[in-house]
């Protein structure tokens, strides 16, 4: 995104031009109603609230259980997923009894539900793909397997026009964005699942483009800790330094430190990363600290996340947003306008969203 460096005079009143760079979502058409008659505005609001919240019930309850096919779900991350579908319940979606792995491997029972393990890899996945279409209408696709398979999968999913939801991160992005984007198939794209962790890149994101330089000579440290297989910084880091950088940062992502040893990952803090021992082969844990140039001045921006769960929730959220922009029966303005390629960011936008 192209980021504007327009600096605005320094008032004392609040400058209304922030209110107009929020996303629209947050903007109601009812702010403008209120101003011009708060009083009455304010009785309407109290009358309306009921009909709205019983409407929208109304609607869910309506909806069919969306399907929901998880690849790899004998991987953890996979698992998790397939663990978050079955808990939200059969009325507003279920797990599809069958999941592709890189080879056939035995039945997996999850909840009540066996899923057969089928090869990605062996016979026909593209039939396997159309027969589940016609015995689950509105299936949706979710994929954590393996960076390597992020691009050859995504092409099977796209070739059968199966919507899907990519949280496996790697592979050729820019390819895959092209791609996807050029077929039309809807998808949920993001290497990043936990929802309250997009909604805080999106928060830096939006301090970065109405704040450029804000802390232009100030000192930007990072600390990551994950699991020791996780031999790269994340993603997550990557996005949120980028903004730090716009705020006038200057640091250089190479020079995150990457702590994998578990020695200093259970040591309590300050000197270690304090995660809990029995979370130590899943967690997330990030430090980003500002010290200003006279050192007089520090600011501390952490999120630690312990287990998969964030991220299996907000795939599922996921999942019902795709679903919703699917079929004849969008009535979207994203669908109105075409629109099929998604990111976490419009899945928060959209709201209703699960709290983990």
């Amino acid at each position: 995104e192209s980021v504007s460096r327009a600096r605005t005079p320094v008032r004392r009143s609040f400058d209304m031009s922030l209110v107009a760079s929020f996303p629209a979502t947050i903007r109601t058409p009812a702010l403008a109603s209120r101003r011009a008659n708060p009083i009455a505005s304010r009785a309407s609001l109290r009358a309306t609230r009921p009909v709205a919240r019983r409407s929208a019930r109304v609607a869910t309850a309506m909806a069919a259980a969306v399907p929901i096919m998880v690849n790899d779900l004998t991987g953890k991350m996979g698992r998790a997923v397939a663990d978050a579908v079955v808990a939200r319940g059969a009325d507003v979606c279920y797990l599809v009894p069958v999941a592709f792995s890189g080879e056939a491997k035995d039945p997996v029972t999850i909840g009540d539900v066996a899923v057969e393990i089928k090869s990605i890899r062996d016979g026909d996945p593209g039939a396997v793909l159309d027969d589940l279409k016609a015995k689950h209408p509105g299936l949706i696709v979710v994929d954590y397997t393996l960076p390597a398979a992020v691009n050859a999968n995504a092409d099977l999913y796209v070739k059968h026009a199966a919507p899907f939801v990519m949280g496996t991160t790697g592979g050729d992005r820019v390819k895959l964005l092209e791609d996807v984007s050029a077929s039309g198939v809807p998808a949920v794209i993001a290497p990043q699942m936990g929802k309250q962790v997009v909604a805080f890149q999106a928060a830096m994101k939006l301090m970065a483009t109405n704040f450029p330089g804000a802390f232009r000579g100030y000192t930007l440290t990072v600390t990551e800790s994950h699991q020791s297989s996780k031999v790269d910084t994340s993603g997550t880091a990557k996005a949120i330094v980028e903004s730090f950088n716009e705020l006038g940062c200057g640091f250089d992502i190479k020079d995150a430190v990457l702590v994998r040893d578990v020695p200093t990952q259970i040591a309590p803090v300050p000197n270690g990363m304090g995660v809990p021992e029995e979370h130590i082969l899943g967690h997330a844990f990030h430090t980003y600290r500002l010290t200003s140039p006279d050192g007089t001045v520090s600011f501390e921006f952490q999120h630690n996340v312990c287990g998969r769960s964030i991220y299996a929730e907000g795939t599922v959220d996921a999942c019902l947003f795709l679903s919703s922009k699917v079929g004849e029966g969008c009535a979207s303005e994203d669908c109105e306008a075409g629109k099929t390629l998604f990111d976490m960011i419009d899945v928060l936008r959209e709201g209703g969203m699960v709290t983990n």
